[in-house]
This record gives C-alpha cells, structure tokens and sequence, in this order.
C-alpha cells in the first residue's frame, strides 16, 4: 500500500492517541470529517491499521514490577510449542509471549506486585508448564515509548 504524506501523520497521530475523532484529525491536516475518515477505513482495509486497544498502567493496578523471561524448553520433541503456549497464555501475569530466535525459545513479559509476587508465579506457576528448561529473568527498570518507523 502506498503511503502519502497526510496517511504517515494521521498513522503518527492515531499511533499516540487513537481515540481522536475523524473531525479532530481533519482539522489538523486541512481534510474534511469524511475525508480523514476514508483515509482511515483504506488503512485499516489495507491492513496498515490492524485494532485499536488500550494502554494500562501497571503501577497503577497494583502492579509495580515487569520481568522479561527468556525461556528455553527442555525438551522441543516431547512437548509441543502449542502446547508450550496454551498454558503460558493461561497465566494471568504472562503480558505477552513471544516466540523467538536465538538463545532462548520465547520472551516473556510477566507483571506482579512486587518481586515476592514474582517469586512465587516464577515457582507455581512459570516453572511447572510443560517442557520448561532454562529460564533468564531481567528485571525491568524504567521504559521509555519511542515512536516507531513513521516517528
């Protein structure tokens, strides 16, 4: 799909706060409510746009620590990576997991209220899943939100 000028900037603008309303955006770019609108359902026809969602605040929640787990399974032939995921997806605190290339077969981002918290998912929960090996754990200082490639 190509992509002008006005399609970056509303993409910039949606990526920060999508929310705003199809009149908003027009107006500051100089499009009509209908215009901005149709610029928006061709990126989101055209797979460019693919949902909207919400951004918790962990902290906020009572979640004040974020670990990344680098987890190798024991056993790749015994245990399906299906199998693997159905039951890392299970777990509340597990935020995302993805599967990966390199040193460690998936990274995950698990939240808790503190590091006894994450002791004890790390213990009954993280270590007993099917085909679990190795695990690396990095605890998460501080984040920064960049703007991705159209920043």
């Amino acid at each position: 799909m190509n992509l002008d000028g006005i399609d970056r900037k509303l993409l910039r603008e949606l990526s920060a706060d999508s929310s705003q309303s199809a009149g908003a955006l027009g107006r500051k770019f100089g499009l009509s409510q209908p215009a901005t609108w149709r610029r928006i359902k061709r990126l989101q026809d055209g797979g460019v746009i693919s949902g909207q969602r919400l951004v918790l605040n962990s902290e906020a929640l009572g979640f004040g620590v974020t670990v990344f787990l680098g987890v190798k399974l024991a056993t790749k032939g015994r245990v399906s990576l299906e199998d693997f995921e159905r039951a890392v997806t299970a777990i509340a605190e597990v935020q995302s997991v993805q599967h990966v290339l390199g040193m460690y077969d998936y990274r995950l981002r698990v939240v808790a209220r503190d590091i006894s918290d994450f002791e004890r998912v790390l213990r009954r929960r993280i270590m007993t899943l099917p085909g679990i090996g190795d695990v690396e754990a990095n605890v998460l200082l501080s984040e920064e939100r960049r703007p991705g490639p159209l920043g």
